[in-house]
């Protein structure tokens, strides 16, 4: 392992660790690792805490399922690209181990959290200054990246973590994305988060460098207002402002916010990605380069607020329903409480009511996945599309793999994953073919249970017509 140093906007010398990992399949990560608790979920796998038993220290646990030959060559590209990542604003991978059911990367522990929900702390101060101190440290990050010829492809606020509670260092996280471009082989994708995707992306038109950038636009201009420039009532309406680079400077929310932030901003969300800065032109923006920024009004944090809790509520949307009838029944509560009619004539044991309300939410909002909608057998013509769908509902939010048999799909552009907040599923074929015909289910899994639907596929040949 090898100690790095590097120099950032804020003119002080970070010292990390990185070193070139070469995967071990002779050992197993659990001669060195405790496994501790779950930090998250995603369509790979699970992440967990780990703690080194040589000396004690935590790390994190990414691990991939490997049960398929796809799977293995994803998760070793990963590793491959975080071999050429070695800067300390981004999260470094330290070594890995393969089995013949998964891989793991053992990774940096980051503990101080999301860099949006550390600035609602009541001791972080947010102003557009220390704003062009995040954005300068993303930037760099970025730049690096980009310079390795990898383009990271989800950038958004979840993956800009803070190093330490105190530290205002960030490190931008989680490469499953990333791709290495290559000028003489375009790259299309479908994939990604619809508020920050680049219009290319939802185009499902070549990607490069200035991808990533555009969603730094949309980051920056979040991290100023609090506002989401694309966001529309549904991912579809979302996608629709992004195609159409639909946005504004609302009037009141940036009438503190310099010019230069606003000038930068638009030079980044510009829909033609040849018109957008690059991290290296961005870096060197005025607005970056400030040494002394006059801007020191402190910042609103309510519409931040706002904004975190919309992006939880989708992640917990299927949970919705039964918290907005527990505030009506604690509404209710409350009210016959101030009536002292109802005190008096015993009507109410406040303390006992609100105990039954309380634990009538743990059933409603904690439960097994189960679908209220199950796939439904399709037959399709060759050439054509087919959307298999289904609706879950879950909670917490369940990890949802597609297979065709008994085996996991991959995304392609010829197999496109959807799983949209409000708990609908679909997978879409494009282009089929007789060979597209076959079984394929749905699975669902959470820590509380796990359910799966089927439904069998048929496409037909083309009818040939000939012409006399």
């Amino acid at each position: 392992m090898e100690p790095r140093a590097n120099t950032t906007g804020e003119n002080k010398v970070e010292d990390f660790e990185c070193c070139h990992v070469t995967i071990n399949n002779k050992e197993d990560v659990s001669d060195f690792y405790l496994q501790l608790e779950k930090l998250g979920a995603g369509k790979f796998g699970m992440v967990y805490k780990l703690q080194e038993k040589a000396t004690g220290k935590i790390w994190a646990g990414k691990y991939f399922r490997t049960r398929t030959t796809k799977e293995k060559q994803a998760a070793c590209k990963e590793v491959e690209l975080m071999n050429l990542l070695h800067h300390p604003r981004l999260v470094q991978c330290l070594t890995a181990f393969q089995n013949q059911a998964e891989l793991v990367m053992v990774m940096e522990y980051i503990a101080g959290g999301e860099l949006f929900e550390r600035i609602l702390d009541d001791d972080f101060e947010h102003t557009e200054p220390t704003s062009v101190q995040y954005m300068r440290q993303i930037l760099e990050g970025i730049q690096y990246v980009h310079h390795q010829s990898i383009v990271h492809l989800d950038l958004k606020p979840e993956n800009i973590v803070c190093v330490g509670r105190s530290s205002h260092w960030v490190k931008i996280i989680d490469f499953g994305l990333a791709r290495k471009l290559d000028p003489n082989s375009p790259v299309k994708v479908l994939h990604g988060t619809p508020e920050f995707m680049a219009p290319e992306v939802v185009s499902f038109e070549p990607v490069g460098f200035t991808t990533d950038m555009w969603s730094i636009g949309v980051i920056c201009y979040i991290l100023l207002s609090g506002d989401s420039p694309f966001q529309g009532s549904s991912d579809v309406e979302t996608l629709n402002n992004i195609t159409a680079a639909q946005w504004e400077f609302d009037e009141e929310t940036f009438s503190e916010i310099s010019e230069q932030a606003k000038e930068f901003i638009s030079q980044l969300l510009q829909k033609d990605s040849r018109c957008r800065l690059s991290s290296d032109k961005a870096l060197a923006h005025p607005w970056l380069k400030q040494l002394a920024p006059s801007a020191t009004k402190t910042l609103s944090k309510e519409r931040m607020k706002q904004f975190l809790a919309r992006q939880k509520w989708q992640k917990t949307g299927k949970a919705v329903l039964a918290l907005k009838r527990l505030s009506l029944l604690s509404h209710r509560l409350d009210c016959k409480v101030t009536d002292p009619d109802a005190q008096d004539k015993g009507e109410l044991d406040h303390s006992q009511e609100k105990g039954e309300v309380f634990a009538l939410q743990k059933p409603q909002v904690k439960q097994e996945p189960h679908f209220l909608e199950s796939l439904q057998d399709l037959v399709e013509v060759e050439g054509s599309s087919a959307c298999l769908r289904c609706h879950i509902e879950s909670f917490p939010d369940p990890e949802v793999t597609w297979l065709r048999g008994d085996v996991p799909i991959q995304e392609s552009p010829h197999l496109y994953v959807a799983y949209e907040e409000n708990g609908s599923c679909s997978l879409t074929i494009l282009e089929l073919t007789v060979e597209d015909a076959g079984q394929y289910m749905c699975r669902a899994v959470n820590d509380v249970g796990e359910a799966e639907c089927s439904a069998r596929l048929t496409v037909c040949p083309q009818q040939k017509v000939t012409y006399v």
